[in-house]
């Protein structure tokens, strides 16, 4: 079900814009006890993310126990970068995925499905995993806040691959990696389906679907100077807010070329992409 939605072509939202829509899907589902939110790190520091779940931490006051930034494999955030992209939320209520450690399996997707999914080049067994928390700790919501967005593993990053990857294990990453590789990048990046999303989407059907997810997903777009502009919110607990969310971002994060450079420079900002051991 689509709980709340806003979008924008020309111009762009207001940080109130998305702190309303939050909050008015927010008060469509209903008191909760106990919530847990899983949003991103910094490598998507301007995903408006940091800002609803400070508004999210608002409106549940202690009801928000944990917070769980869905870092795969990423290295944790450092309390510079929680202070930064979180503001005053207290950093007692982050908790540090371990990717190695701290997953439980929920079910086994069998070999002949990755098998049809890579056209015949694959045949392995791929675990669903997600972070003992989600299972365990007691949540009658679990939060996914992130951005959509064009995503060369993928296709368009976020929904479920914020809880199957950014939560995620060793296998469960690594496979549906080596899938979208397999596969190929090129034939994926920017597309809403995609092998490595039906994956993901059969792991939610038949393992997940008892858990208590609410996606929160924007979409950011760029001005003319390169500034990031809010373009979309889009909030549910289906495939619904994932497909419309997808195709806007598709309208403003992508764009064709009459012919292919000979020459591409990208910058990656230092304080939101580094490398580690």
């Amino acid at each position: 079900m689509l709980y709340s939605q806003k979008s924008i072509i020309e111009g762009s939202l207001s940080d109130q814009d998305l702190k309303e829509g939050l909050y008015e899907a927010l008060s469509r589902i209903g008191p909760r006890r106990k919530v847990l939110a899983i949003p991103p790190d910094m490598s998507r520091f301007h995903s408006k993310a940091g800002l609803l779940t400070q508004y999210a931490w608002n409106y549940f006051g202690g009801a928000l126990t944990d917070i769980l930034p869905a870092i795969g494999t990423h290295a944790p955030m450092s309390s510079e970068e929680i202070s930064r992209m979180y503001g005053d939320i207290p950093q007692s209520l982050f908790r540090i995925h371990n990717w190695r450690k701290d997953v439980v399996t929920l079910g086994i997707i069998p070999a002949e499905v990755i098998n049809r999914l890579s056209e015949n080049k694959l045949s392995f067994d791929w675990p669903a995993q997600v972070n003992r928390l989600l299972l365990h700790g007691g949540f009658d919501l679990i939060l996914s806040i992130g951005q959509v967005v064009p995503h060369e593993v993928i296709g368009m990053a976020n929904y479920n691959k914020n809880i199957f990857i950014g939560t995620g294990g060793c296998d469960s990453i690594n496979k549906s990696h080596y899938l979208g590789a397999v596969y190929g990048l090129e034939r994926m990046m920017g597309r809403a389906d995609t092998p490595v999303r039906e994956l993901l989407n059969l792991a939610e059907e038949r393992f997940a679907a008892d858990l208590p997810i609410l996606y929160v997903h924007t979409v950011i777009g760029s001005s003319e100077k390169g500034e990031p502009l809010t373009k979309g919110l889009f909030i549910g607990d289906d495939t619904e807010c994932f497909y419309r969310a997808a195709e806007l971002s598709q309208n403003v994060n992508i764009t064709f070329l009459d012919k292919a450079p000979s020459k591409i420079i990208a910058y990656l900002d230092p304080s939101e992409f580094k490398a580690h051991g």
